[in-house]
């Protein structure tokens, strides 16, 4: 695998772009280039140092514009976004440099800067799905790697550094006033960087550039003069390069946050805001048939209204036990707010919910009674067990909801409560909107998930817990029950266990512990 070449034919340096744009301004100090008209061998890389273009070499596409509409709509709103979106004309005919200096100013003008954590929650996400495997093995292949970007630091830093575990990112810095962005950039200092890049005669007799044919600026060619050798790839190469495999993340991409489920190009933006009063007119249409309809009628209406639900067949075992006296506790992963409602609609009829955090507009709105837990223990354990004797209740264990195809730490709690738990796997695929955020208003998660056009939800209602693997009469551990349950739910979805907490993805995502 280390010997395999690099499969791309035009990662050539053109004796033109070397005329034109470092012929006057190459450096004394810098190493003479070699040009490259053979495929790269990765194994030479392996203690060299990488001196690449983000955009250019990393990623697929060549528009910047979906990460600032990303940007627009998380930390401005509708309004900012569409005037995003208005302005692209000018974007499109401005030349690059002033295309991203209009974005950058519609977008982070205004922003408050310690509230900004955009560039760690939500748009990690979106570069990595467009990372060109291609690129990314040539840059992986590398001792040490170190990228240099057109778009701002805080928008790029999360994910060069946290994801890809690359040691320097130089982006462009924004200037800012009494704590908020002005939207503008600060002037990069070339011989700044060139000088902290180059400090030493290792770095200087090492360095790989990588880029693209198209990357002109001045601290480019640069960079590029002081590198031993310089690989560049064509816009028509990059584009036949296939997306790198989710397998092949460095670090899992396990949490992230935003309202946007979809890559936000111009079109698809277009789309949205289109779709945007249908949308909201079809959530009150949704909303209105879980809080007036019977249970009986909800699945065949929620079908009309777009909503696909596939459920497992109840086995003949199970149909036996919801015959028994008492009630029921339903334990199920956590992917939407709206889990426990449409577990009702599934069993046709009520449940209560237990939660560790509910906004008190959507416990208001809610169609089927909830219980707000405290987080002590025993206070926990008592209302659980109160409410588990008037009638079927469900909890969801991890305390949060996660996107990805991953289970986080089940509370034990539970486990201690009865010996007849039911557990349920639920999934959840959306194309428009995501209903759960972690530092968005909390109130409108309902909201935005019910505006999807096609919402869909696989459950699937798995068997009783047997009695050897409860607490009471098989003798386990709370923590041992909790982890089996964890255990069976992955597998029936597909999906993977860890060991992280609310609190993990809080103060991943938002920086404090997820109260609310």
């Amino acid at each position: 695998m280390a010997t395999k070449s690099y499969p791309l034919r035009a990662l050539v340096l053109f004796e033109s772009y070397i005329r034109n744009n470092l012929g006057s301004s190459h450096p004394q100090n810098a190493t003479q280039l070699r040009f490259q008209k053979h495929a790269l061998d990765r194994s030479l890389l392996s203690n060299k140092t990488m001196i690449f273009h983000l955009e250019d070499a990393l990623l697929k596409s060549s528009s910047l514009f979906p990460y600032f509409m990303h940007v627009a709509f998380q930390a401005g709103g509708l309004f900012r976004a569409l005037a995003l979106l208005l302005l692209y004309p000018l974007v499109l005919m401005a030349g690059k440099e002033l295309a991203t200096k209009i974005m950058v100013f519609v977008c982070f003008v205004g922003v408050r800067k310690h509230e900004f954590n955009i560039g760690n929650a939500v748009l990690p996400k979106f570069f990595l799905e467009d990372v060109g495997w291609e690129g990314f093995d040539v840059v992986m292949s590398s001792e040490r790697r170190i990228a240099v970007s057109d778009l701002p630091s805080v928008m790029v830093e999360g994910f060069v550094k946290d994801y890809l575990g690359i040691e320097a990112v130089f982006g462009r810095g924004l200037k800012v006033l009494n704590g908020y962005f002005v939207g503008l950039m600060e002037e990069t200092k070339e011989d700044g960087v060139v000088n902290e890049l180059f400090f030493d005669k290792k770095t200087t007799s090492q360095a790989i550039g990588f880029g693209c044919c198209n990357c002109n600026s001045s601290l480019h060619r640069q960079l590029f003069s002081h590198c031993k050798e310089v690989y560049l790839v064509t816009e028509a190469e990059k584009g036949n390069w296939k997306t790198l495999p989710r397998a092949k993340y460095p670090k899992p991409l396990i949490f992230h946050d935003g309202r946007l489920a979809f890559r936000p190009t111009p079109l698809a933006t277009l789309v949205m805001f289109m779709w945007l009063p249908f949308g909201f007119v079809l959530s009150i249409m949704r909303y209105g048939t879980g809080k007036l309809l019977p249970y009986k009628v909800q699945s065949s209406i929620n079908a009309g209204l777009g909503i696909k639900t596939t459920t497992s067949k109840l086995s003949d075992t199970s149909r036996g036990q919801e015959k028994a006296a008492g009630g029921k506790l339903y334990v199920c992963n956590h992917r939407t707010l709206l889990d426990p409602i449409f577990l009702s609609i599934v069993l046709m009829k009520p449940i209560t919910a237990v939660t560790y955090s509910l906004s008190k507009f959507s416990e208001a709105i809610s169609p089927i009674k909830t219980v707000r837990l405290t987080r002590d223990r025993e206070k926990d354990r008592n209302t659980m067990e109160r409410m588990l004797r008037k009638g079927n209740l469900v909890v969801c264990p991890e305390g949060t909801t996660c996107r990805e195809p991953y289970l986080l730490r089940f509370s034990p709690l539970f486990a201690e409560i009865t010996d007849e738990i039911v557990p349920f796997a639920i999934d959840v695929q959306v194309s428009m909107f995501y209903g759960t955020t972690a530092t968005g208003h909390k109130g409108l998660d309902s909201v935005f998930h019910l505006m999807n056009p096609n919402p869909k939800y696989n459950i699937k209602i798995l068997d009783k817990l047997p009695s050897s693997y409860t607490c009471k009469s098989g003798g386990k551990s709370r923590i041992e029950v909790a982890n089996h349950v964890q255990q069976v739910i992955a597998e029936a979805n597909g999906f993977q266990c860890t060991s992280l907490t609310r609190k993990d993805k809080y103060k991943i995502l938002a920086g404090n512990d997820g109260t609310v």
